[in-house]
C-alpha cells in the first residue's frame, strides 16, 4: 500500500524532470538563437523586461498557485473526487489582481520605462508583455490544481506547449521579416512570450473543463481563510526577494553607465550577461533542480518520522554528488568558455563571463539542492533570511564595486555572494543535524 501511494510522485516527478530537461534545452538553443538575431544590445533590452514579468508573477500568482495546490491535495485526502473549490476560490483573487496588474503596466508602460528601467525603447515591448499577465495567472492557479491531485503531466504539457509556441512565433515572424528585406524588432520575443502563456493557459482550462460541474456554490469564507492563509506569506516572500532582484537589475546598466559606458555599451554587457551567460551557467543545473524536486518530499517524510540518520546521510551524499558535479562543470566551463561563447554566441564577452562565472558552479547547483533540504526540514523562514542577506550583498556590489571596476565588480559579488549563500546553508544544517542526530 505505501509503495501504491508513492507511485503517483516518482511518476510525477519523473514527468516534471523529464520535462524540465526538456524544456531548458530548448530554451538554450532558444537563447542563441535570440542572441544572434538581436545581437547584445537587443538581449539588453530583452532582459531589462524580467524584473516586471518576475515582480507580476510574484504579486498575482505564485502564492496562490502553492496554496491551491496544497488545499486540494488535501481535500483530496479526504474525498475520493477532487474539488475544484480551491481553484475557484484561488482564480477569483488571483484574476482579478492580474487584470489590475496588466492595466497598470499597459497605461503605466511609459512611466515604468523611463523612470524604472531607464529605457524609453522598453515602453512598447511592456505594453505586450502586459497581456501576459493575467494569462500566466490562470495558467498557474490551473497548474497548482493538476500538482494538488498529483497529475504532473497536464502541467508539463502545458509548459512544453509554452516553449513550443513561444519558439515558434519568434521563428516564424522574424522568418517572414527577413524574407520581406525588414529588421525584426526585440519586441517579437516579447510577442512569443505572451503567445506561450495563452496557448498554455488554453491548454490547462480545455483539461480541467470537463470537471467544471463539480464546483460547488457558494464557496466558503474558511475555504478563502485558509487560502489567503497560505498564500500571503509566500508572496509576501517572494515579492521581497523579487524587488530586491529587480533594483538589481535595473542598475546594473546604470552603474555601467556610472563605470563610464555609454547607454548602447551597458545595454549590450548586461544583455550578454544576463541573455547570453548566465543561462549558460544555468543550464546544468536543470540536473540539480530534479534532484531538489525528489528530495523535498524525501527529507520531508522522514524529518516528520524522526529519521534524523535518514535525513543526515541524505544531505551528506547530496554535498558529495552536487558538489562534484558543480567542480566537474567548473572545469569544463573554464576550459570551454571562451569557446562556447564565440562559437555559440558569437561573443567573445559572453566568453569571458562564462570563463569567470565557471568558479560559481561548486556552490551554485549544491545551493539548489541545500535550499530543498532545508524546505523540507520546514526552515523556510530561514532560507528567506538567507537569501535576502545575499541579495543585500549583490547589490552592495552592484553600487559600490561596478562604478569604479566595471561588470568585473558585479562578477566579484555574484561569486562572493553564492559563496556566502552556500556557508549559510551548510551551517544551518550543521547545526539542526547536530542537534536533532543522537550521538553515536
Amino acid at each position: 500500500m505505501k509503495a501504491k501511494s508513492r507511485h503517483p510522485l516518482v511518476v510525477g516527478t519523473f514527468i516534471l524532470t523529464l520535462t524540465g530537461i526538456l524544456c531548458r534545452i530548448i530554451g538554450f538553443f532558444y537563447r542563441i538563437y535570440l542572441s544572434r538575431l538581436f545581437g547584445e544590445e537587443g538581449m539588453g533590452l530583452y532582459q531589462l523586461l524580467s524584473p516586471v514579468l518576475s515582480l507580476s508573477f510574484s504579486l498575482t500568482a505564485a502564492g496562490y498557485q502553492t496554496a491551491i495546490s496544497k488545499l486540494v491535495a488535501e481535500q483530496s485526502a479526504k474525498s475520493e473526487t477532487p474539488s475544484l473549490r480551491p481553484l475557484a476560490a484561488g482564480l477569483s483573487i488571483s484574476l482579478p489582481l492580474s487584470l489590475l496588474c496588466n492595466a497598470g503596466i499597459y497605461f503605466g508602460a511609459d512611466f515604468i520605462a523611463e523612470s524604472l528601467l531607464r529605457e524609453a525603447r522598453t515602453a512598447g515591448m511592456l505594453r505586450i508583455l502586459s497581456f501576459s499577465v493575467p494569462l500566466s495567472a490562470v495558467h498557474s492557479c490551473v497548474n497548482g490544481y493538476f500538482y494538488g491531485v498529483k497529475k504532473a503531466g497536464i502541467p508539463s504539457a502545458s509548459q512544453l506547449l509554452e516553449q513550443l509556441a513561444r519558439v515558434g512565433c519568434v521563428f516564424l515572424v522574424s522568418g517572414q521579416a527577413i524574407r520581406a528585406g525588414q529588421t525584426p524588432s526585440i519586441s517579437v520575443a516579447v510577442l512569443g512570450l505572451t503567445l506561450g502563456e495563452l496557448c498554455s493557459m488554453l491548454f490547462s482550462l480545455a483539461a480541467v473543463q470537463p470537471a467544471r460541474s463539480r464546483v460547488p456554490a457558494p464557496l466558503s469564507s474558511g475555504l478563502y481563510r485558509s487560502l489567503l492563509a497560505m498564500a500571503l506569506p509566500l508572496t509576501a516572500n517572494r515579492i521581497v526577494l523579487n524587488l530586491l532582484q529587480s533594483v538589481e537589475a535595473v542598475s546594473i546598466p546604470s552603474m555601467l553607465r556610472a563605470y563610464g559606458y555609454d547607454n548602447i555599451t551597458a545595454l549590450s554587457v548586461y544583455g550578454v550577461l544576463t541573455g547570453m551567460a548566465l543561462p549558460f551557467i544555468f543550464f546544468p543545473n536543470a540536473l540539480t533542480s530534479s534532484v531538489a524536486v525528489l528530495l523535498l518530499p524525501v527529507i520531508s517524510e522522514n524529518h516528520a518520522l524522526g529519521n534524523r540518520k535518514v535525513v543526515a546521510q541524505t544531505t551528506i551524499k547530496t554535498v558529495k554528488y552536487c558538489g562534484l558535479m558543480g567542480f566537474c562543470c567548473m572545469i569544463g566551463f573554464l576550459l570551454l568558455g571562451n569557446w562556447a561563447g564565440c562559437t555559440l554566441f558569437k561573443s567573445p564577452l559572453a566568453g569571458y563571463f562564462i570563463t569567470t562565472l565557471g568558479f560559481i558552479c561548486p556552490f551554485l547547483y549544491l545551493d539548489t539542492t541545500l535550499s530543498s533540504i532545508l524546505q523540507g526540514l520546514g526552515k523556510a523562514g530561514q532560507i528567506f533570511f538567507m537569501n535576502v542577506v545575499c541579495l543585500l550583498m549583490r547589490l552592495a556590489f552592484v553600487f559600490l564595486a561596478i562604478p569604479r571596476f566595471g561588470i568585473r565588480g558585479y562578477l566579484w559579488g555574484l561569486l562572493a555572494s553564492q559563496l556566502t549563500l552556500g556557508v549559510l546553508y551548510l551551517v544551518c544544517l550543521y547545526r539542526f543535524l547536530k542537534k536533532e542526530t543522537p550521538a553515536g
